[in-house]
């Protein structure tokens, strides 16, 4: 088959792997192919899609059943079962999945969810692809290909190169690559001109080797995935709490009196946290569910640790389901305020005054700006029933120890900072931090990214933190803020960025904007690739690239007949070791503290106040550094076996001091302004159930009812007849920003419950219609969560 051929229907065969297709167009496709012919969305097919009730439970013996499949069908029933039993254990290894927290007395025989199982199958697959792959497939053929049918390939095992002006990647021997590196390195004109992305899959002694091999060149360009996720929370809490972090321990969560889940779905991102609200649940707590769509993890939950879970008809889980029009948090947060402000009023004792008195900064502030808004304008923005909002109130009033949960749906908007602070203001009134059972708790995806930023990883400078480097480590930091994901995609777009490195992930398909990042990645001189699989970011490169394969978490890493362990750090900031047991997939990958140790080795030629070399050998020298730089980490190595520790959390213990007036702050939140035109629709971008951020283990999201595809648009019956379109019609999405219309072309259209005038839709595939330039104040977390399109059906 040549680049001019079409396959209408049939199958490939690419390596031992059969991959199938329909309508695959195989030549390049010019609207979305730039420089070396590279598809930058592979084949827009439909795969024949079926439809089906949603349902309403999440988990049972089917998820059972669907994670089993998974791992047997990827791992093979042995090997699949004996990873399974020790994921989440003590002495095992840390789920590659989400950060959720492990309870301190795990399950001994199920300490994982489906999409825990799904992602250990998706690491530890049995299928290779190696030096003959890349000969016999061009990057322009794989292009071709959907996101995916790329991950099904298997483990990356050598190192390969893609030379200039070539389209098939050449292997390559680990010193080769750490010299072409280095030698790419030395030749930019500044330091500035490398960016060092990271993502949340390492491990702390990688991204603490990682950031300090940064700062030693001479760069704080050092972007991280959180930049596009969280970095709204870490902002609004930083503001208002004094901490970028969550201040709940997972036991809160059992005897929370309320817990609000907010612009959340657990049952599909983070699946063990239904453990946790079933516990508060039957501790006589209740759930409020705060989100446009209606998800089935939060209707009813068939926990399979349990037999009921297998027999009976579940917990259920929300006692409230508030279905708030897309971005309109905050005016029903106002509203609920409002009301609790005039009970609190009447003399009902809603608010914690004495709590307020000694650690709250803004409450006459706050109160004076409720009385600017209109109950009626309130709830006419948010959309919630009124009905609803009273219960709300009526249960929000009688108490106080209240968590409240959230993720992308409140972050990332141009007002996701604005958002959170709102909840907080919630929180402070009732007097609902600081204390067991209460509090805020940002659900964090990738399974350490949170303990990415606490050794280091940061675009921004720590004063105190290039202090402690100076003094321990011996060279001096650089004390410029270096670029975050949207300045390193503008800088490199720019032509100011020409090295860019990455520590794991799919940047192109995780990034906003994916025709504009693509053009950025191809104007680097040289991209480098630290991962397991194959992606589309190793397809859309610089003038040269580089694939460095590293371990998955579930594999042993020996050394001198040694099992070595790594650390991470959960949701709530307790770090724990993760140790392996699944043999690698080949002899020539590295662990990532090695890979960096010796690339930085290479760098300084072995001249340099830091031994890389032994760091990467000994990974205790590695902790011993991270607990003197580090503020909050000691005596790691010991500490962090079994159940671990935490690390330092103010608000746990009621210290504001780094605030004004030594005080938490209330804050003064305007309405969100999404300035619609009359034919245009607010977009969210959301996963489907078989789906972990960028990676896609299937093409089924069985908990809305769509099996066998993605490209789908979810959309109000109401809003369908009002553009005459049916079921399964085929349309056309566009967004429209500052003069660049970007469009997403062919999804089917869905009737669904969701609010009018709001539409959801798969993330990668409508990535590309989220402008780079457009994202939420202060935190620059993009917009992906309410991005204004117009809908057209497709001719």
């Amino acid at each position: 088959m040549t680049n001019n051929d079409y396959l209408l229907s049939g199958k490939l065969y690419f390596g031992h792997r059969l991959v199938s297709f329909k309508y695959l167009q195989v030549k390049p496709m010019p609207e979305n192919s730039i420089k070396r012919n590279i598809s930058l969305t592979g084949s827009e097919a439909f795969t024949n899609i079926r439809l089906g009730e949603p349902m309403r439970y999440a988990a049972g013996k089917l998820g059972v059943k669907e994670a089993l499949k998974h791992g047997f069908k990827e791992m093979g029933i042995v090997r699949s079962m004996r990873a399974l039993l020790e994921m989440n254990q003590e002495d095992g290894f840390d789920c590659p999945s989400c950060a959720w927290p492990n309870p301190e007395s795990p399950s001994t025989v199920a300490e994982y969810c489906e999409n825990g199982a799904k992602a250990l199958a998706d690491e530890a697959t049995n299928h290779k692809i190696d030096r003959h792959f890349f000969k016999k497939h061009s990057v322009e053929e794989l292009s071709q290909l959907t996101d995916y049918q790329l991950n099904k390939f298997g483990r990356l095992t050598e190192p390969m190169v893609l030379r200039p002006g070539k389209v098939h990647y050449e292997p390559i021997s680990w010193p080769e690559a750490y010299e072409l590196i280095s030698g790419e390195l030395r030749q930019l004109d500044h330091p500035d001109e490398a960016i060092f992305y990271t993502s949340g899959r390492s491990s702390n002694e990688a991204a603490y080797l990682y950031g300090m091999f940064a700062r030693a060149f001479g760069t704080n360009n050092m972007p991280d995935c959180s930049n596009m996720c969280h970095e709204s929370s870490g902002v609004a809490l930083s503001e208002t709490l004094g901490i970028g972090k969550g201040s709940v321990k997972l036991e809160d969560l059992y005897h929370a009196e309320v817990v609000i889940v907010a612009g959340q779905n657990p049952g599909t991102n983070h699946p063990r946290m239904l453990s946790a609200l079933e516990k508060c649940k039957k501790n006589g707590g209740k759930v409020i569910s705060v989100n446009p769509l209606e998800e089935a993890g939060l209707v009813n939950f068939k926990n399979p640790q349990h037999l009921s879970g297998w027999l009976g008809p579940g917990e259920n889980m929300a006692d409230l389901h508030l279905p708030v029009r897309i971005n309109q948090d905050v005016p029903l947060v106002k509203l609920i305020l409002k009301r609790l402000a005039q009970l609190d009023k009447q003399g009902k004792n809603v608010f914690d005054h004495e709590f307020i008195a000694q650690y709250v900064d803004g409450y006459e502030g706050l109160l004076a700006d409720l009385e600017k808004y209109r109950e009626e304008d309130l709830l006419s923005r948010c959309g919630v029933p009124e009905g609803l909002i009273d219960k709300t109130v009526d249960l929000l009033a009688a108490k106080s120890n209240i968590v409240v949960c959230w993720a992308m749906g409140l972050t990332q908007h141009k007002n996701g900072v604005e958002n959170i602070r709102e909840y907080v203001n919630l929180l402070l009134l009732k007097g609902a931090v600081g204390k067991p059972n209460a509090g805020t708790c940002p659900v964090r995806g990738h399974s350490n990214v949170q303990g990415d930023r606490s050794v280091g990883i940061m675009h921004y400078v720590d004063e105190k933190l290039n202090r402690r480097i100076e003094k321990h480590l011996g060279f001096v930091p650089p004390s410029n803020e270096g670029v975050d994901t949207v300045g390193a995609i503008k800088a490199m777009y720019e032509g100011r960025g020409k090295v860019f490195v990455c520590l794991g992930g799919n940047f192109l398909m995780a990034a906003n904007d994916t025709a504009y990042t693509a053009q950025a990645l191809q104007n680097c001189s040289l991209t480098v690739q630290i991962s397991t699989k194959l992606n589309r970011s190793h397809l859309v490169t610089g003038t040269t690239a580089l694939l460095l394969p590293t371990f998955g978490r579930s594999e042993k890493d020996l050394k001198n007949g040694k099992l070595r362990y790594l650390t991470m750090e959960d949701s709530m900031g307790r770090v724990r070791q993760s140790r392996g047991l699944l043999k690698p997939a080949s002899d020539t990958i590295k662990s990532e503290p090695e890979l960096i140790a010796e690339l930085a080795h290479t760098y300084f030629n072995g001249q340099h106040a830091v031994d890389w070399k032994a760091m990467g050998e000994d990974y205790d020298l590695i902790r011993e550094s991270i607990d003197k730089v580090v503020k909050g980490f000691d005596n790691t190595s010991e500490r962090s076996k079994g159940i671990g520790y935490y690390l330092p959390n103010n608000v746990r213990e009621l210290d504001f001091s780094m605030l004004p007036k030594g005080k938490a702050q209330l804050t003064i939140n305007g309405l969100p302004e999404d300035n619609l035109g009359e034919d245009e629709f607010l977009l969210m971008t959301i996963r489907s159930h078989d789906q972990f951020n960028t990676t896609i283990y299937g093409l089924d999201d069985r908990y809305r009812g769509v099996y066998n595809e993605r490209r789908v648009l979810f959309m109000n019956p109401e809003d369908m007849k009002a553009l005459t379109l049916q079921r399964l019609d085929v349309v056309n999405i566009h967004s429209h920003y500052d003069g660049i219309k970007r469009t997403a072309r062919r999804f089917l259209v869905v009737p669904y419950n969701i609010p009018q005038g709001n539409l959801a839709a798969y993330f990668p595939e409508t990535n590309m219609l989220v402008p780079y330039n457009h994202y939420a104040d202060r935190s620059k977390t993009p917009i992906s969560k309410s991005v204004r399109v117009t809908v057209e059906k497709d001719q």
